[in-house]
Formats: C-alpha cells, structure tokens, sequence
C-alpha cells in the first residue's frame, strides 16, 4: 500500500515542477455602493482547480498562471456573484465591485452547518449542473456514486427503490443527513430512506459530502460522515421544465418543474410534481414512486421567509431477503419475496400484494435575518410526518406467534395456517434549529442549537387467515411506540492568522432521552428507557502554504446512541454501552490551472464499536454487541486534470486497513443449541469495508454542450461478516459506464438536453450486498448466504425541454 502512496506522491510532485505558470492575478473586491473592502469573498477562476479567498483588505492572488483568457468568478453571501473574463499576457493587477443583492441568499440557511471552501476537513461539492447531468430518475446514492470511498448498493438491482451507500464502510444508518439544515435519518433507526423521497435530485441546488465527523450538525451522529442538501435556489424569472426518461426494465420518469421568478422584487415560489416507475432487475421488484416539491419565498431587504413542502409515495415489491449463493448463477433474479407454498412447500404461485408502502412528507419554515454587517440569525422550525406499511404472506404460521386462539373444527384443534400481516410505522418528528454567525473578518463565530422529538408507533395487523375463528384476526397482534427526545448546543469559532492559517475550534452538548413502551412482534415486552450526555469537541487548522499548496489537520470526537433495532434485540438487563468515535485527518492539496491533487490521511478509532458478532438473545434473534476496539485507517487520493480543451480527467481512490481488535465470533451449533461456538481473532476485518476503493472518468467534449463521459467504478473484496473468512466475501468488480450529454438552445424552447446512460456497459455480473448465517450441525459447518445482484448492462434515455 505505502508503494503505492510513493508512487503516487512521485507523479504529483512531477506535475508541480512541470506545470509552473507564468503571471499572476491580483485583485481587490469592495462593494460598489460605499466602496468597502470585502475580506472573505470566494475568487474562482472558471473550469480550472484555482480558487482562493480575500484577505483582510479585500485583496487576493492567484500566481503561477499560464497566458490565455480566464473567466474571474467571484461570490461573496448578500452580493451577486460577478463573472467577468480577463485576457492574461502579463502580471495584472486589478478592482473587482460587487454589487450587493436586493434580497439574502438562499444560501445563509445552511450556512451554520456547511463547511468552507478553505477549510481542515476531507469533503465533496456536488452542484445542481452535476446532479442534472445524471439525473435520469435513479435513487441519490447512485447520483452521488462517484465521491470518494463511496459503495452503493441497490435491493431491486437497479438503482431504483430501495438503495444504500456506504462511506468508509459505514451505512446510511452512521451518516448524519441534513435537507436545509433540519435533520432527515429516522429517530429512532436512524437510518435513511431515499425512496421515500424520489426524484429529489431534481429539487437541489448543492450537496456537500463531509467524510469523517465533520462539522457540528443536527441530527444523528455523523460516524462516517455527513450529507448537507440545499433545496433549489430560486431563479429571477420564470421558467418551466418538462422532464422524461424511459429505458431497461420498463423504467419511466416523469417531472414537471416551474418557478415564478421574483415577483414584486420580493415573492418567489418554486414547484415540482415527479413520477417513476420501474420493473426493477429482479423478479417482480417493482417501483411506484411519486413526489411533489413546494417552496414560497419572501425576500426583503435584511431578511428571509422561506416555507418548503415535500411530499413523498412509494410503493415497492419486497426484495429485501437476497437469493441463495448457488442461484448467483443459474437465476440471479430470484426473489422468494411472497412466495405461497403448498402442504409440501412446494412454491404454487406468488402474491401480488407483497409491498412495501410508505409516505413521508417534510414541512419547513426557515427565517434569517442581517441584524447588521457582521451578525445574522437563522432560524428553522420543521415537521416530518411518515406512515406507512409493509404487507406479507405468511405459510403455516402458528397462531399462538400472533396471540390468536387455536381454531377447532369438529374433533380437529387447528394450530397453524396461512394469513397476510401488515407491520405499520406511524411517526411524527418535529422541532427547531437557531443559529446565530458572527462574522468580522479575520474571525468568525457560529453559535447554535435546536431541539427535535420523535414519535413513532409500531403496530402489526393479521388481515386475514385461511383458517380463523371470526374476530380473530384483522386486529393489531401487537403495539409499541418509541419517543425519542434530543436537544443540542454548540459554538464554532475560526481566525485566520496572517491569511495564511486558519484555526478552526468546536464544541457540541447533545442530550438524548429515548423511550420505548409496548410489546414487540413475538409479544415480548419492549419498555425501557434511557439517557444520553454526550461533549464532542472539534479542532482543525488549515495552512495556505502558497496560490498551489494548502495543508489541513483536524481532531474531532463524538458519540452515537444504540438504535431501537440494539434495544429491542438485546436481553433485559444487558448493559448496551454508546459508542465513542475519533477521528484524526491530515491532508494536502495541490492545484494548479490545469492540474489538482490531493490526499487525505484519516484514522478513526472507535471505542465501543457495536457490531454483529453472531451472538443471540434469549428468544435466538441475532444482536448486535460492543467491541472494545476497532479502527479505520486510510488514504483518499483525488486527481483532476484538464488534459486540453476538449479532454478533462478525474480520479479518485482509497485504500485502508478496517479492523476489530480482539474479537469472539459466536456460530450456532444445532447439537448443543443454545449455546453457542465461539471462535476467538485477535484481529480481524471489518465487514462491508473494502480495503480500496476507485473511481475514473475521461469527459470528452468534441464540441459544444457535446459531453461524453466515460467512468470506471472499482470496489474490492468486502466480507460479510467480521471473521475475514473468504468463502464469506463479496467478490471484487469493476463496472464501466458511459454517458452522453447534449444540449441545444431554440428560439421557443430556451434549452433541450439530452441525456444517455449506458450502464454496466462490458455486463459485469456482481452483487454490491450479501448477509449469512453459519451455523454447525453434527459437527460440520454450513453457511446460508443471501446475496443482491446488480443488473447487467442497461440503458436510461431522457430529454429535459427548458422554457
């Protein structure tokens, strides 16, 4: 692995001695009503890896550039951002005014839990042109696919339905997620479903990925990393967009977009009505999903209102449960979901109704306000109401499992039957963030807090039973509800020394109180409560070594609760324990016009780690338990490069160690049962965390909003579970896709763009996620795999006409 880094290291220092520019760029930004200079102002120079900040004067530069027309992008928070293209034969020196906007940005409502453009933290941008580019109606983890140390994975196969990701090895159930600052994983799993939200690609404006813990955010603790989305930035004029994509497996998308422009200097409202439908890949993994976007706008002079409505639909065929190692080639679309079986277990047919339904819809109210040049106040209330069920088809169930009467007919007493069940969620999280900016250059401080609670029921019906006493049956078998309750503070200071070290210091309080009453689907009784205090302490420092170099350190420390799946499983009594996370980066960057790259060392070290062992309670459902110590160590390596005109390069990859220290595997052995094999390693891997991880695109552009784009996504061996046994593993896969964009502009339609994916192009035959259960019996050991398949080569048209 160090080779590598050698290797790699090599060619970058090879590209700072052969790219040296020849003239530099200087500038002063100030507002052109009073003439002030403007410190902080972000200066970019267009389709080049240059950027770079004021100083205190308003003053910048960018040295080392080559000869040739640059376009000078510079933004700054309450100012239109100015364009404005330079010829460069010479050492130039120049004034830039930027004139201040009539309404606050859209953007000062995220601004407390973004990071910055200069800053001491390994992270991703991920503007609406990108998304836009390969939105063809997919879930957002395979939009975002390409950032670093990224795995994604797809139950129906497709990318469409339910979809996970994985950053570093850790799920969506590790990552804090954010839409508009108001936090979006589940309270109480804390997991986070996409398909609960389709289409939202269409309504964003920007995301930003920060890997590691990040910044202070609301929310669940960011064990992996965090994802900040931005809804649409509203537009000055009106605009409709109409949108469709068909393509493999009977996949349609539909989206009507509009906006109103400003109306009256100060009213803006932004909408959007979506629609996908897809077969999926495997057997009868079908896709109905609908959405709508509103958003309402007030813009004065100091402040902003902003309301935003989403509402989301889907209907899914189950296709959670994987298909068996030996059918991974001979019927990769198996699905046993909803299988009905005669006396014999013979399958004699399939129901139709084996769905998963769900709707979830956000409200938001967000409000912020200049109190003066230097402090403004933002503030979020919010309400996320989701219900929903999933419905199943139950053989020969007993009917002592759902607290039912055994049913007697004549001299026969009737234990078991067929019946199709419902587990219902029904849920409503509320609450508010507050965040108060005081910014004067060279220091800034960002204060905040918010409060949320979650209230969740947990319910089943049986709907209906082959055969049943009347009354039986169509009742609830079983009630819980979770209420989970969280309030948090921080305070985020930065100075920046001498414009060249910026040190950056944060502390967070997050007190959570979880409560869980009622009975669990085996009727056993779930109610317990508990408290949380966690102090997370953050420092980083960042060092402008030059216009091409820059250096970043940080230190970070948080903690992370036990979800409702680590209670609800764990034997009364059991003490399970939070888990504690720290997280050291250290990285560097180098840029040029046409040339960037970067690395980022990290070492996470977790105390208390929980983790599926094999280990059982004492009803044989598997739990998960804390291990003392464990790690993730790694490099994340990022290259771009404009090899000319019509030739852009891009690469990224990862390459870590990820391990459990002193770990005891627990394996079920049918002779002895309960009690349990145990199987002792002192150091082992941790599952679902390939050691590297790569991405590489080559965009073509033979000639105007003529892009063709091809991308290479290698993932390595990823284990199934913690024993590092290879017959347990996901094999490695390389999967190569290729995209085409083209856009026109007409007198009648302002835009048409045309978009298609070419997926999996070479047919690639992989599975991107698997589970097992070993187990011994007469003394041999067996292993019961599911594994998910991916599709092979497929295909997505789509066209966007823009008035």
């Amino acid at each position: 692995m160090f080779k590598k880094v050698q290797i790699t290291v090599l060619f970058f220092l090879l590209f700072n001695l052969g790219l040296m520019a020849q003239y530099s760029l200087k500038g002063r930004v100030y507002d052109t009503k009073n003439g002030k200079s403007l410190p902080g102002a972000t200066v970019m120079l267009d389709n080049t890896f240059r950027a770079t900040a004021t100083d205190k004067k308003g003053e910048f530069t960018l040295s080392k550039l080559k000869a040739g027309d640059y376009m000078v992008k510079i933004s700054f928070i309450g100012y239109k951002t100015l364009r404005k293209t330079i010829e460069l034969n010479s050492n130039k020196t120049m004034e830039f005014a930027l004139e201040p906007t009539i309404y606050m940005s859209d953007e000062i409502i995220v601004r407390a839990s973004r990071d910055k453009a200069n800053s001491n933290n390994a992270k991703t941008e991920i503007s609406q042109s990108d998304l836009k580019s390969v939105n063809t109606g997919q879930d957002l983890p395979y939009l975002l696919s390409m950032s670093p140390s990224m795995v994604i994975t797809s139950d129906a196969g497709s990318g469409i339905g339910y979809t996970g990701m994985r950053i570093r090895g850790s799920d969506l159930s590790r990552i804090n997620v954010t839409l508009n600052g108001v936090p979006v994983n589940d309270g109480e799993s804390q997991g986070v479903f996409f398909v609960d939200l389709p289409d939202l690609a269409s309504s964003v404006d920007n995301i930003q990925i920060q890997r590691g813990v990040g910044t202070s955010t609301n929310g669940a603790a960011a064990f992996g990393a965090s994802i900040n989305i931005k809804t649409d930035e509203f537009s000055a004029d009106p605009y409709a967009e109409l949108n469709s994509a068909a393509g493999s497996f009977n996949t349609l998308k539909s989206s009507l977009k509009f906006g109103s422009g400003l109306i009256g200097g100060k009213w803006n409202f932004n909408g959007r009505v979506s629609t996908i439908t897809s077969e999926g890949y495997i057997d009868r993994a079908s896709s109905d999903l609908k959405s709508a976007y509103l958003s309402g706008s007030y813009y004065g002079d100091k402040d902003i209102l902003k309301a935003v409505v989403i509402i989301g639909k889907e209907k899914t065929y189950q296709a959670w449960y994987g298909i068996p190692k030996d059918s991974l080639e001979t019927n990769r679309t198996y699905n046993p979901a909803g299988e009905i079986l005669d006396d014999n277990g013979n399958i004699i047919g399939y129901y139709d109704n084996q769905t998963d339904n769900y709707w979830q819809n956000y409200y938001q109210l967000h409000y912020a306000r200049e109190l003066n040049s230097k402090l403004t106040l933002s503030a979020s209330g919010f309400y996320t109401r989701g219900y929903g069920f999933y419905e199943n088809y139950k053989n020969a169930e007993s009917f002592s499992e759902y607290g039912m009467n055994d049913t007697i007919i004549g001299n026969d007493t009737i234990r078991i039957s067929d019946m199709i069940t419902q587990k219902w969620l029904d849920n409503n999280f509320y609450g508010f963030n507050l965040n108060l900016i005081y910014d004067k250059f060279p220091f800034k401080l960002t204060t905040g807090g918010g409060w949320n609670q979650y209230d969740g029921d947990h319910y089943g019906k049986v709907i209906w039973s082959q055969i049943a006493r009347k009354g039986d049956y169509d009742r609830n078998w079983y009630f819980n509800n979770g209420l989970k309750t969280e309030a948090n503070i921080f305070a985020k200071i930065e100075y920046i020394y001498a414009g060249k070290l910026t040190v950056f210091e944060e502390l967070q309080f997050r007190k959570i109180n979880y409560k869980i009453k009622g009975n669990h689907d085996d009727l056993r009784n779930l109610s317990q409560e508990h408290d949380f205090n966690f102090l997370n302490p953050k420092f980083g420092l960042s060092y402008k070594i030059n216009e091409n170099n820059n250096a970043f350190a940080s230190m970070a420390v948080t903690h992370r609760e036990p979800n409702r799946s680590v209670y609800r499983d764990s034997d009364p009594g059991v003490d399970v324990k939070h888990e504690k996370l720290t997280d050291i980066e250290v990285g560097y960057v180098f840029a040029t016009t046409k040339f960037s790259a970067g690395a980022n060392f990290y070492y996470m070290i977790y105390k208390d780690q929980l983790v599926l062992t094999g280990k059982i309670n004492n009803v044989g459902a598997p739990i998960m338990q804390n291990v003392d110590k464990s790690y993730r160590r790694g490099i994340e390596i990022e290259a771009g490069w404009k090899i000319a005109g019509f030739l852009n390069w891009n690469f990224n990859t990862t390459l870590s160690s990820n391990k459990i220290k002193n770990f005891k595997s627990f394996i079920d052995d049918y002779d002895t049962w309960p009690v349990q094999r145990i199987e002792t390693f002192s150091s082992t891997d941790i599952s679902f965390s390939p050691s590297i991880i790569a991405n590489n695109e080559f965009e073509i552009t033979p000639f105007k909003n003529f892009v063709v784009s091809l991308t290479s996504s290698y993932v390595g061996k990823q284990f199934i579970d913690n024993t590092s046994n290879a017959n347990r593993s996901i094999d490695p896969y390389l999967i190569n896709n290729v995209r085409i964009n083209y856009g026109i502009e007409t007198n009648f339609i302002k835009r048409i763009d045309f978009l298609l994916s070419l997926n999996n192009v070479f047919n690639e035959k992989y599975s991107s996620n698997a589970w097992v259960y070993s187990y011994y019996s007469g003394d041999n050991e067996y292993d019961m795999f599911g594994y998910y398949p991916q599709a092979g080569f497929n295909f997505m048209l789509g066209i966007n006409l823009k008035f």
